[in-house]
């Protein structure tokens, strides 16, 4: 799009119905010299993906605001009423985290759902993702919003679409409802109810109660459920929706020794006390590990913003703390699940478990041992949803994960769930502590095992028109023309997804699979501006070296395999 077209687009929002700040702030831009900030604000609509949309909030077309979410949300409410079957009046629920405008874009959600004939049922405050996924079902909703841009940095903010089965929307519903969106005409064409409309609810608080009582209902260890757990515990939410819901969720599931960290325990959308709320990163945990190592607890949980995603970190022997990172976590929650269920006889036909396929191998090995199969999908928990409801009825899924610190137990909700998952973290990390062990004893037992797994994770982060550009460049490069070798190791197999691979849907991901069992996965991220290098390698762990070496030597070996791909591995 020339410039000439952009300042067209521009222009129609400085007059009304787009509000007095927005105009003002357009006109800014437009009488502005320097061009840039305008194109990246108007260039192109923000694209309502798959998912939903996420963007940097501010003025404009390709950018996070009430406009945007109008329009949006009209596209959904569409959607909603060409899709609602029978008399009764169509239902959305919205939740929202504590990022700024969150509250803003919510309440705008409502009032366009209202104005289109649909109930809106809004919780009363901030809530995590994965209460909303449990909301949709309890209510009977037709479909769901949360408004959160999960871990991203401040400036972002987004707005994800759910499905009645509590998952976020995959074929038919998701393209169904991009046309929609695509064929809203400008905010004029938005109908829209007033802030005290009859349509719009408020969900009650005993939907809270009823969420913490079936993560309690999950719980393995006849010790914690009858006799409760003083293991310490320093729980940070990372100034998000965590705040509401992991002390009430632990309390529920017996846990006595739990400290909120105070310095982040105030939601506030600035994240003031990190770089990013992003609980895969060591920095975000810093200042609760510090509070840790002063009291004595044995046990530090972080949550990103809307609470889907959890981090960990163990005490070791000589006092320090050592982070999980989401491939062992994953692997750790699935062994302790399923050894539990077959040693009480209760795994059935049709149990299954799930991972995505940059989710560590590990998981596979794990479910082999105990006879129960797993279904492989492509990156997103939304993929695991669905293979939950593909399966209902036949099939019971019973826990799963993936590397990006997202784990799910049990189906009540279908998404990622990072309050369930802590408690559940919490129980495995109180079996050991009974025992005199930690976490991290648990994971050398796996790894002797099944051998010892390494992973890593770097993203290349290429912003704005030509970054976007360079990152189709890189990936379309991988597709056609792979490497003969990488790291020294001939690939043995290409798994380009574009097509979609071994019965799955078409991705933008290429795999690479050496003779020596190495797996190199590249990806665009779908929702910012990055392409992820996914690096996972295994090697036997006996009695002629040392678990120190064996690892270090994994970590050489990925070192190696990320120089041929242009990266490099921190390890």
């Amino acid at each position: 799009m020339n410039l000439e077209n952009i300042r067209q687009r521009a222009e129609a929002w400085t007059r009304e119905p787009h509000d007095a700040r927005t105009r003002e702030a357009v006109q800014a831009m437009l009488d502005d010299t320097d061009p840039s900030a305008l194109e990246e604000a108007f260039h192109q609509d923000l694209t309502f993906g798959t998912g939903g949309m996420r963007g940097i909030m501010g003025p404009g077309t390709n950018r996070m605001n009430a406009a945007v979410v109008a329009m949006a949300t009209q596209g959904l409410a569409d959607y909603v009423l060409a899709a609602h079957e029978g008399d009764g009046t169509p239902a959305v629920a919205i939740a929202h985290d504590s990022r700024n405008y969150s509250d803003t874009f919510t309440q705008v959600a409502a009032e366009v759902l209202a104005g289109n004939g649909i109930a809106a049922h809004v919780f009363p405050a901030l809530r995590p993702t994965p209460e909303l996924s449990f909301a949709i079902r309890r209510l009977g909703c037709q479909a769901g919003i949360v408004i959160t841009a999960s871990h991203n940095p401040k400036e972002y903010n987004g707005y994800k679409v759910y499905w009645s089965d509590g998952g976020q929307i995959v074929p038919p519903h998701d393209k169904g409802i991009i046309e929609r969106v695509r064929e809203v005409e400008g905010l004029a064409a938005v109908r829209r109810a007033a802030p005290d409309d009859a349509l719009i609810h408020t969900i009650d608080v005993q939907l809270d109660k009823d969420y913490h009582q079936a993560i309690a209902g999950h719980r393995i260890s006849e010790a914690l459920i009858e006799e409760g757990s003083d293991l310490g515990i320093v729980y940070s939410p990372l100034h998000g929706t965590g705040t509401v819901s992991m002390a009430p969720a632990l309390a529920a599931c017996g846990f006595r020794n739990v400290e909120v960290l105070a310095a982040q325990s105030e939601p506030d959308g600035n994240f003031p006390t990190v770089e990013s709320p992003n609980p895969e990163e060591a920095s975000a945990l810093r200042l609760a590990i510090e509070r840790a190592t002063e009291s004595g607890a044995q046990l530090v949980l972080a949550t990103d913003p809307d609470s889907d995603r959890v981090g960990a970190a163990v005490r070791q022997e000589d006092g320090d703390f050592r982070l999980l990172n989401g491939n062992e976590m994953a692997s750790l929650l699935v062994h302790y699940v399923l050894k539990a269920k077959a040693e009480r006889g209760k795994l059935e036909e049709g149990d299954f478990v799930a991972r995505t396929v940059v989710t560590t191998r590990l998981i596979s090995d794990i479910a082999a041992e105990f006879d129960v199969p797993v279904a492989e999908t492509l990156t997103g928990f939304k993929w695991i949803a669905a293979e939950i409801a593909a399966r209902e009825g036949h099939g019971r899924f019973l826990v799963g994960g993936e590397e990006s610190y997202g784990y799910l137990i049990g189906d009540e909700v279908r998404d990622k769930d990072a309050i369930a998952a802590a408690c559940m973290i919490a129980e495995l990390a109180d079996v050991e502590w009974r025992r005199g062990r930690t976490l991290l004893d648990r994971l050398r037992d796996l790894h002797r095992h099944h051998g010892v797994y390494r992973e890593a994770l770097v993203s290349l982060k290429r912003e704005g028109i030509a970054g976007a550009a360079e990152i189709r460049a890189m990936i379309e490069g991988f597709r056609t023309a792979p490497p003969a070798k990488l790291g020294g190791e001939t690939v043995a197999e290409v798994r380009d997804h574009g097509p979609g691979w071994n019965g799955l849907p078409p991705s933008n991901v290429v795999q690479f699979l050496t003779e020596e069992g190495a797996l190199v996965t590249a990806r665009p991220s779908g929702t910012e501006p990055k392409i992820k290098f996914y690096f996972s390698v295994r090697a036997p762990w006996n009695e002629t070296s040392t678990y120190a070496e064996v690892w270090s030597e994994l970590g050489a070996r990925m070192v190696r395999l990320g120089e041929d791909v242009g990266v490099k591995v921190s390890v």
